[in-house]
């Protein structure tokens, strides 16, 4: 398979300001991803896609590449980083003439997945008939049964409401919470479409403990009890 990595970071983080360089058992965030991406047979390049030179630096430090700073436009609090997997697709059109088979987004804010779970989500898009390979895990709450959304009067009632009613964990639908551990997608879909959800998707489950987000200090906080948890079994 044809498939290139890309780790989209972009400088600017309210949450966690510096967190995709900050260090996280002895290197940096961004490194973790690399190092992840890189450990993969099939992915052949692992492209940062960045508008800051600090994140470049490192990723370049730790074995990435940083062919092209991210616009500003596509870096800001409120941008869509959809945008951001079509300008890296694009130059990568433009410098090699065509396009990957598979383009792979290895989120930089999950330092705990393994390179396995990147490969089985390219098993999962290699089987076909998919646009797009997202990762889950098993959600902690469910809407059909301990869910609730407020009403206009101020009461609450549950978020998807039963005509028969759903009154154990057990018998309601399984539901999952999407991971920030890695993405494989069609790169004519991405350049085509405007979301996930427009396409035809399948869900890769990961372990709990692989898909920690980090997005503020309590995260981080979180991840690295995980990690040191991990590393004394």
């Amino acid at each position: 398979m044809n498939a290139i990595a890309f780790i989209f970071a972009r400088g600017g983080s309210k949450g966690l300001p510096g967190k995709n360089i900050r260090p996280f058992a002895g290197k940096p965030l961004i490194a973790w991803a690399v190092e992840h991406a890189k450990a993969v047979k099939r992915i052949r390049r692992v492209i940062v896609s960045t508008d800051n030179e600090a994140i470049a630096k490192v990723a370049l430090e730790h074995g990435g590449e940083v062919p092209f700073m991210r616009p500003g436009h596509l870096a800001e609090d409120n941008s869509n980083e959809w945008m951001a997997w079509r300008h890296a697709l694009e130059f990568v059109r433009q410098e090699e003439g065509s396009l990957p088979q598979a383009m792979v987004s290895v989120p930089a804010t999950a330092p705990l997945r393994h390179p396995l779970d990147i490969e089985n989500c390219l098993d999962a898009f290699a089987a076909g008939g998919v646009d797009i390979v997202v990762t889950v895990t098993k959600a902690k709450h469910n809407p059909y049964f301990n869910m609730v959304k407020e009403n206009g009067d101020g009461t609450v009632g549950l978020v998807i409401p039963t005509t028969d009613g759903i009154y154990r964990r057990q018998v309601a639908p399984n539901v999952y919470d999407m991971a920030t551990v890695a993405y494989v997608a069609d790169p004519i879909f991405v350049l085509n479409q405007k979301s996930i959800f427009t396409g035809r998707v399948k869900a890769v489950k990961v372990a709990l403990e692989h898909a920690i987000d980090i997005d503020s200090i309590h995260d981080f906080k979180i991840a690295e009890l995980f990690y040191r948890h991990r590393d004394m079994t």
